[in-house]
């Protein structure tokens, strides 16, 4: 077979086309999106918070508890009921020695009324859809079993339907407090860090600014106000204002953002030396407008690196100051509150305890993987 080379001629090519570097054109915003996604742990992060969003914000709506609503007769429910198959009706033993009726997909249809109480025979007779059944309590672990045989009925594992992670010691739904608790909880961290930014990048650029004896009479403010203890500042602020949300904010706000002012003055220290800086003093440029337009822009990756790694700190804060009890007021419920009011049944109910502090580790880890994942990626050096 011939080729026909007249039909066939080669590209153009010029000196300016050999020396241009073909690569996909992105904005700075694109570029930084680029470098982040690929990064698994930190599109993991990101997701984890936009589903932790929408459970707490989207998740009350789709359930008829609230985070205040009592049953003292459903104290201390687990998720997963050890229930007896008495033949009429079927009976989970709460932690309060009470027979709880459950039918066949796992819904508590009742408490059932004791008949009497056999002490010689260590047990308790209910009425069971006209069946009597005794529970005995006279061994370590209590059973229902036929009073007269003393023969125990088989029992079996079933998730209780009404409440899917369990009740708390007032009877309350831990699933409503959790949507509950993790907002009050990101709000108060969200709130708090916005709080921060503004008082810290102000601060923070206009003592790296300015420099000199301001700058170090500032910078001793900052020593003086980081050496003492959040916990102190909760006290004296709660003293004031009471005991509440906005105590926890306000205390939040007074001491977090001096790590901020501590980053934002050594990015404005180092970038005020540059030419960019130079030429628009040349031009006449006010300081105000030097500091807002120029040096904050410029500082900006590390600024929004810092903030996402201070909401968890805030997150965790609040929790430890809702552990010790000095938090909210009840029955407003957050991360910390829960953990704090399951320690009286920490032995008997370890879920009560164990399910708040899982979601509190997870946002941790989800905002420490974004922000490690937002560090990458502002990072012009690993631009690739």
């Amino acid at each position: 077979m011939s080729v026909q080379t007249d039909k066939w001629a080669p590209l153009e090519q010029s000196s300016e086309s050999r020396e241009k570097i073909w690569s996909k054109n992105r904005t700075f915003a694109g570029d930084v999106w680029f470098r982040f996604r690929r990064k698994p742990t930190a599109i993991a992060g990101l997701v984890m918070i936009l589903l932790f969003l929408l459970f707490s914000l989207l998740g009350p709506m789709f359930t008829t508890y609230s985070y205040s609503d009592q049953n003292l007769a459903m104290v201390n429910i687990p998720p997963l009921m050890k229930v007896y198959d008495v033949g009429s009706c079927r009976v989970y033993i709460s932690p309060s020695l009470k027979l709880i009726q459950v039918d066949g997909e796992g819904n508590l249809s009742g408490v059932l009324s004791p008949i009497r109480t056999e002490n010689e025979k260590s047990m308790m007779i209910f009425d069971c859809g006209g069946k009597e059944v005794a529970l005995y309590y006279g061994s370590s672990s209590y059973v229902v079993c036929d009073e007269a045989t003393g023969n125990i009925y088989p029992s079996g594992y079933h998730w209780c339907r009404d409440h899917v992670l369990g009740t708390d010691a007032l009877g309350r739904d831990i699933l409503a407090r959790l949507m509950y608790g993790t907002r009050v909880s990101l709000m108060v961290a969200f709130v708090s860090v916005l709080v921060n930014l503004v008082i810290g990048i102000v601060y923070g650029g206009v003592a790296g600014y300015l420099g000199g004896a301001v700058d170090a009479v500032m910078m001793r403010i900052v020593d003086v106000i980081s050496t003492i203890p959040l916990t102190l500042y909760v006290i004296l602020i709660m003293m004031i204002f009471g005991q509440g949300l906005q105590s926890i904010i306000i205390a939040l706000g007074c001491v977090y953002w001096v790590d901020m002012a501590r980053v934002v003055r050594g990015q404005v220290l180092g970038l005020k030396q540059q030419e960019f800086v130079l030429a628009a003093r040349t031009i006449g440029s006010s300081s105000r407008t030097i500091l807002m337009q120029h040096l904050i822009p410029n500082a900006m990756g590390s600024i929004l690196v810092t903030a996402t790694m201070l909401i968890p700190s805030a997150i965790f804060m609040e929790a430890f100051l809702g552990y010790l009890g000095i938090g909210l007021r009840p029955p407003l419920a957050s991360l910390g509150t829960m953990c704090n009011d399951a320690n009286a049944n920490l032995r008997t109910s370890p879920h009560e305890l164990l399910i708040p502090a899982l979601v509190i580790c997870l946002i941790m880890f989800a905002f420490n993987f974004v922000g490690d994942g937002m560090r990458d990626a502002l990072d012009p050096k690993l631009k690739k």
